[in-house]
């Protein structure tokens, strides 16, 4: 096992670019660079997406929840001395599967395993689960690490 560390917002921010209003990880609570990174995203009312997703039923998209774990697979491969300062885009999204609604409220736990890498490509396993530990969506995720 690798370093396990915590991050907070200001430390996620030196790895990853992403800023308001689409960081969408509050914290991390354990990361291996370059092997795994778990997080975490409390679900609020105020945040954009409820506006119109849906009036009345605010429900989170699950493209934002697959961003979500995506942001914290980027913590975990750009964490990795060699890609500091890069950024990791999508190559694919596979076996996307939501299971669970999330809605303000929910706090989700993000986690993504570095599973396979080549080079700049490389592929992650990620789930979200809820506070009963539902699995609210989990999907297979490439990556491609840029300048």
């Amino acid at each position: 096992m690798g370093i396990t560390m915590k991050l907070g917002i200001k430390e996620i921010q030196e790895i990853i670019p992403h800023r308001h209003p689409f960081l969408l990880i509050d914290c991390i609570e354990e990361l291996e660079p370059g092997v795994r990174a778990v997080g975490y995203k409390s679900i609020t009312f105020n945040e954009p997406q409820f506006a119109g997703h849906f009036p009345g039923q605010p429900v989170m998209p699950g493209v934002l929840m697959i961003e979500a774990l995506a942001q914290v697979g980027a913590v975990a491969i750009l964490s990795v001395e060699e890609n500091r300062g890069k950024t990791a885009f999508f190559g694919a999204i596979n076996n996307a599967k939501f299971r669970q609604v999330v809605v303000p409220g929910d706090r989700l736990k993000l986690e993504c395993e570095i599973i396979k890498q080549k080079g700049p490509i490389g592929i992650g396993k990620a789930v979200a689960t809820n506070a009963e530990g539902k699995v609210a969506v989990s999907a297979e995720l490439t990556f491609v690490v840029g300048s």
